[in-house]
């Protein structure tokens, strides 16, 4: 009698499963250590905060969770993908397709419309014009932007396009929305806009990682996580911070 097949792996419930992740690089003649033994595991639907001051690494790990940066050692999976075995290639394909970006500067196009900048992720993955824009119809939607989709991004508020940037993030259906310091470039009342959006994208079921400096940004997640001279506390370990 043959015996029993052996069980396929059970899927992972994280959407981000980062092992003992060590990044350096190298400055002239001396190797500059950034990340030191970083662990984290974001669950699918969670809404997480990195924090940490200028130069803690937290950019350093904001590339290895975004697949722009791969670590000297460790390992890291993404939605279940063995990302540090990943090629050049499949890891660009990682990125298009699981990961949709929101920057503090908001890296739009000048030259295109707000319809035109939100259908890029759909483009790039071979998607028609006229498809992309249908797919994108219902997000442009829900984000106010309905009444803006021909304007350009120097027709817009700061809080606009950044509205524009999380539309091109969404769009792609991403499995993670990596942001970094989103609010940063805002006012206070903008700042304040993105962040209810955040709520609400994390309620719809969305997996959100935000990197910030900022207490008062952070505190919106649901769950906060410090990164200090590239090692990563679930707790504060500054004193009297």
């Amino acid at each position: 009698m043959f015996g029993r097949k052996k069980k396929e792996t059970e899927p992972s419930p994280y959407m981000v499963d980062l092992r003992n992740i060590n990044k350096s690089y190298q400055m002239g003649s001396q190797t500059l250590q950034v990340l030191y033994d970083v662990s984290l595991q974001v669950k699918k639907g969670e809404y997480l905060a990195i924090l940490g001051p200028s130069g803690s690494g937290k950019s350093t790990l904001m590339n290895t969770i975004g697949c722009m940066d791969v670590p000297d050692t460790g390992e890291y999976y993404l939605d279940g993908i063995a990302v540090h075995k990943a090629n050049d290639r499949k890891m660009t394909k990682i990125r298009n397709e699981k990961i949709g970006f929101i920057f503090q500067k908001y890296h739009l196009i000048p030259s295109y419309t707000v319809m035109q900048n939100i259908i890029m992720p759909l483009l790039t993955r071979g998607e028609g014009v006229r498809d992309a824009e249908k797919q994108s119809a219902e997000i442009i939607e829900m984000l106010g932007l309905a009444e803006r989709t021909h304007h350009k991004p120097n027709e817009l508020s700061g809080g606009q396009q950044q509205r524009v940037a999380i539309a091109r993030a969404l769009v792609g259906n991403p499995g993670i929305l990596l942001a970094d310091e989103p609010t940063g470039a805002l006012d206070r009342e903008s700042g304040q806009e993105v962040l209810k959006l955040f709520h609400k994208l994390h309620e719809m079921g969305n997996t959100i990682l935000m990197i910030t400096h900022d207490l008062n940004v952070a505190q919106h997640a649901e769950r906060i996580v410090y990164i200090v001279d590239g090692r990563l506390y679930e707790e504060n370990p500054i004193a009297g911070a």
